[in-house]
C-alpha cells in the first residue's frame, strides 16, 4: 500500500493523478497548509525532515520524496509499461528531460514571479514600500517575466511537435509537466494566446483519473 502526504494546493495533487492513472491502491493522509503564512505544517517533518509535499511511503519502509523521484519511481515499480516510453526509444529521451525540466527549469521563475508578487503586496512600515515595490518591479521587468516569457514559448513549440510532451502518447512526463503549465495560467500570463499549451490544458483536465484524483485530494487551486 502507498501512504502519500497530500499537502493541499500542493504538488502532491499531480501524485494522486499518477496513482489514479496507473489504477494503484492509495491512501492520504491529509495537511493543511498555514493559513497565514501558507507554509505545510511542521507535522510533515515527522514523515521526511525538510517537511514538504509530496512524500509517499511504503509498507515495505520506503520513504521518497520530490515529484519527479516519485513519478519516475512508481513507474519503474507499478507501472507494467505504462506511462513511460520504451527504453532506448526516441521517446523516452524527451520523456526524462521533460520530468527533469518541470522543476528544474520551468518552475524556479514561476516561483520568483509568486515572491515578488507577494513582496509587492505584503504589508511593511510605508516608507519602505516604495522601495520593496520597485525592487520587485525591476526583478519581475528585468529578469522574472523575460525568463517565464522564453520558457512559454519554448514550451508552446515542443507541443507543436507532438500531441503530448513525450511524443504522441500520454505520459509521466505530462503529469509532471501539469503543475508549471497550471501555474503558469494562474500566475505566469499563460493565455489564449498560446494555444497548443491551453488545450494541453483542457486534454488533462478532462481526463477521468485527473477528476478522481480532485474528487480524494480534496479543493485545488495554486497559490497566487
Amino acid at each position: 500500500m502507498i501512504t502519500v502526504h497530500h499537502l493541499n494546493n500542493s504538488r502532491s495533487q499531480r501524485v494522486l493523478w499518477l496513482l489514479e492513472e496507473l489504477d494503484i491502491p492509495y491512501e492520504i493522509v491529509h495537511y493543511q497548509r498555514d493559513p497565514k503564512t501558507m507554509l505545510a505544517p511542521p507535522s510533515l517533518r515527522a514523515v521526511h525532515p525538510l517537511g514538504k509535499s509530496p512524500v509517499v511511503t511504503t509498507d515495505d519502509g520506503l520513504t521518497l520524496a520530490e515529484s519527479g523521484a516519485i513519478v519516475e519511481t512508481v513507474i519503474e515499480r507499478f507501472g507494467n509499461g505504462r506511462l513511460a516510453p520504451a527504453a532506448g526509444s526516441p521517446e523516452s529521451l524527451r520523456y526524462r528531460y521533460w520530468l527533469h525540466y518541470a522543476e528544474g527549469s520551468a518552475m524556479p521563475p514561476l516561483l520568483m514571479k509568486l515572491v515578488f508578487d507577494r513582496i509587492e503586496k505584503s504589508k511593511m512600515p510605508f516608507f519602505a514600500k516604495p522601495i520593496a515595490r520597485s525592487i520587485a518591479a525591476k526583478a519581475k521587468a528585468g529578469f522574472v517575466t523575460p525568463n517565464i516569457t522564453s520558457h512559454l514559448d519554448f514550451m508552446e513549440g515542443e507541443l507543436g511537435k507532438s500531441e503530448w510532451f513525450a511524443g504522441d502518447a500520454f505520459t509521466g512526463a505530462d503529469i509532471q509537466m501539469s503543475f508549471p503549465v497550471e501555474a503558469a495560467a494562474v500566475r505566469g500570463g499563460l493565455d489564449a494566446s498560446r494555444p497548443r499549451l491551453m488545450a494541453y490544458l483542457e486534454r488533462i483536465h478532462a481526463r477521468p483519473a485527473y477528476r478522481r484524483a480532485l474528487e480524494r485530494g480534496g479543493p485545488y487551486g495554486l497559490l497566487k
